[in-house]
């Protein structure tokens, strides 16, 4: 029997386009005789939409811009998207999230498949929402003693009341260079480097302009190293790879634009490095309560500290973005890491149906 799989993606966040690419690498790779895929389609206003079943390849991202004729919010859609009309049980075995950002992967469509009841690929609720918040990340890498570069973090409303104690803070605490991001975005989205105090004042507001929370932390020169993590209660760490941007820094246009950008597999790093990575790597995972995956990005100064930087619960996705290719240098192909990312969300789901929450 076929495995049903409510695949969703597209989303309100900024990175929809990154979603749209990561579905359509996903259904090329899916095995048509194991699973029965159903399309869910997020549009940019946020209209929840579900396509008709795929019976054979999408061609190109349009084909996955389905539009129903009466739309409606996820509250009142998803009881008639996730369920059959005759029967209590789920019209789907495994719900597959391709969600990036806010409204996606930062555990509010993680809440509402809870609720459900469904299994689902990722990270639960907490973990997406931990790690969605770089400060909250951050604040928890802290109290589980993984090192980091310093940072500061400030809300819209106190840099408008006062800009000039915000950007006098971020140069004592910190000094140039230095990188703003808004606190609740991936893919380098709204991320600027800056050098000098012009520079600052410009990225505060335009970092802003994607979130109420930005953090700001302090430069270093160093290598960027990243590593996959797999798995429920007992992650596994792929090996490492280095990303070697041609720009400045590793922003969105370098990732997902211009190609400006090397990514080296396996990093060229020592036996001892490699087990210093693992161990953070694994430690991070288990600090924000993870299942199902993360790609945990790191700094290797060339002094040889390490640095975590920030887990992603929902990388980048397609076979040529850097978490696929991590597991594929490790030994597992792309379908296989898609079918042992369903099997461990179904194994995190029943795990959980055994727990009572009601006394007898």
């Amino acid at each position: 029997m076929k495995t049903k799989i409510g695949l969703l993606y597209g989303g309100k966040s900024a990175e929809h386009e990154v979603s749209m690419q990561t579905a359509m690498a996903v259904l090329k790779a899916l095995d048509l005789e194991k699973f029965e895929i159903h399309p869910l389609y997020i549009s940019k206003d946020g209209q929840w939409n579900k396509g008709p079943q795929l019976t054979g390849p999408v061609t190109n991202l349009k084909e996955l811009e389905f539009s129903n004729k009466e739309a409606l919010p996820p509250t009142a859609l998803a009881p008639a998207m996730f369920h059959s009309a005759k029967e209590e049980k789920s019209s789907f075995d495994v719900i597959f999230p391709l969600l990036h950002g806010p409204n996606g992967e930062d555990g509010t469509v993680q809440g509402l498949l809870e609720l459900l009841n469904l299994p689902y690929v990722g990270n639960g609720v907490l973990s997406s929402s931990a790690g969605m918040d770089k400060v909250i990340m951050k604040n928890i890498f802290a109290q589980a003693g993984l090192p980091q570069v310093k940072y500061v973090w400030f809300i819209r409303s106190e840099w408008e009341k006062e800009n000039e104690a915000a950007y006098q803070k971020v140069e004592s605490e910190l000094g140039y260079p230095c990188f703003v991001k808004p606190a609740n975005l991936g893919s380098s989205v709204g991320i600027s480097k800056c050098t000098n105090k012009a520079e600052l004042e410009t990225a505060f507001a335009e970092a802003f302009k994607f979130d109420r929370k930005i953090i700001i932390e302090e430069g270093v020169v160093a290598r960027e190293i990243e590593a996959g993590v797999l798995g429920n209660d007992h992650p596994e760490c792929s090996v490492a790879g280095e990303i070697v941007p041609k720009k400045d820094f590793y922003d969105y246009k370098a990732k997902y634009q211009d190609g400006e950008t090397a990514l080296i597999i396996p990093a060229e790093i020592t036996e001892s490095e490699y087990n210093e990575l693992k161990e953070m790597a694994i430690r991070a995972f288990k600090a924000l309560d993870c299942s199902g995956l993360v790609r945990a990005d790191f700094f290797l100064t060339r002094e040889g500290k390490w640095y975590i930087n920030e887990v992603n619960t929902m990388p980048g996705f397609t076979p040529f973005s850097m978490f696929p290719l991590l597991w594929k240098h490790t030994g597992v192909e792309y379908p296989q890491l898609i079918e042992r990312l369903v099997n461990l969300a179904i194994e995190r789901h029943t795990e959980k149906q055994n727990i009572k929450y009601t006394m007898e």
